[in-house]
């Protein structure tokens, strides 16, 4: 199996990178960012150890197609996509939090609130819900963006009081989340799915606030089929779905959340090309298209340096 874990280019006037859990970003003239959505997967805080073939051009081709088609709500960093595993777009500051917002309860919040948790995030939650039951309007649960380890809830309130994002701009990003996720969700309905949940992050650049990163992906939200979900909901019965949630239930199983003295199960050719097929199936739900697999000129990395360097030389 082909796929591309780790990356180590060398633009011009590159003067930094990142390699974070999923993608490598290279800072060009502290200007631009070539951002490499490479096939790591990540799951409890860890990359596994076995890449996922075109999950990289998966997620960086519907990130490239909802951030053109949500311009209209919010200005965002993307300029281009040179290669089908990259974006290439404008530096930005990101604020050091995760807006995240869930319309149905399920995953994490499901998991806190069947352990007793009737607040998540300042957010207050009414007694007797059930697993994967809509909220009467969906809520924003941010988390501080953490280097290495864990991301932490935070309540809107922590954050303006400790200064990582003022209350104009927090107002700000609120209302572009809700508006975001409206538009998620409408597009999402229109292909037979749910919206169930994401992420949004943002940034600021010579004082302009922008969307950054990726959205409405696979790996910062979850999807699940329309069809069947009142059904399974009222027999209590696990919903389909489209996430990235798949693979964290799976470690599950195997007796792995990434606690103290659990060990890493082996992540075999099989199951990898199988995550694979889900992803490229939630690309082609989502996007109403077929997915092209990129064809490949030599390696995947050779492919794409070529590609970036030649975006960068026609900008000059």
């Amino acid at each position: 199996m082909k796929a591309l874990t780790k990356t180590d280019f060398h633009f011009d006037g590159q003067k930094s990178v990142y390699h974070g859990k999923v993608r490598d970003v290279y800072d060009i003239d502290d200007d631009l960012i070539v951002m490499v959505a490479t096939d790591r997967i990540s799951a409890f805080d860890v990359v596994l150890p076995v890449g996922i073939p075109y999950k990289g051009q998966v997620l960086n081709q519907i990130a490239a197609k909802f951030l053109d088609s949500t311009s209209d709500i919010c200005p965002n960093w993307k300029l281009a996509t040179p290669d089908p595993m990259v974006t290439v777009g404008l530096k930005c500051e990101g604020f050091r939090v995760e807006m995240i917002i869930r319309s149905i309860l399920t995953g994490s919040a499901w998991r806190a609130y069947k352990e007793g948790a009737r607040e998540l995030c300042g957010v207050k939650l009414p007694d007797g819900m059930r697993e994967n039951e809509r909220f009467p309007e969906p809520i924003i649960t941010p988390t501080t963006k953490a280097d290495e380890g864990h991301d932490m809830n935070i309540s809107r309130e922590e954050i303006i009081k400790q200064g990582i994002v003022s209350a104009e701009d927090y107002a700000v990003i609120e209302d572009w989340t809700r508006k975001l996720f409206a538009r998620g969700q409408e597009i999402a309905a229109k292909r037979g799915l749910i919206l169930v949940d994401t992420k949004y992050e943002f940034g600021k650049r010579d004082g302009k606030l922008y969307l950054i990163d990726e959205i409405h992906t696979p790996d910062s939200s979850r999807y699940f089929y329309a069809d069947g979900y009142e059904e399974k909901f009222k027999k209590g019965e696990p919903q389909r779905q489209l996430s990235k949630e798949f693979v964290r239930q799976w470690l599950i199983e195997q007796g792995f959340m990434n606690q103290p003295g659990q060990k890493m199960p082996e992540i075999t050719e099989e199951y990898a090309q199988s995550v694979s097929d889900r992803y490229i199936e939630l690309y082609e739900h989502i996007t109403g298209e077929k997915f092209d697999k990129a064809v490949e000129e030599g390696d995947i990395a050779a492919r794409i340096e070529k590609n970036v360097k030649n975006y960068l030389a026609s900008r000059k």
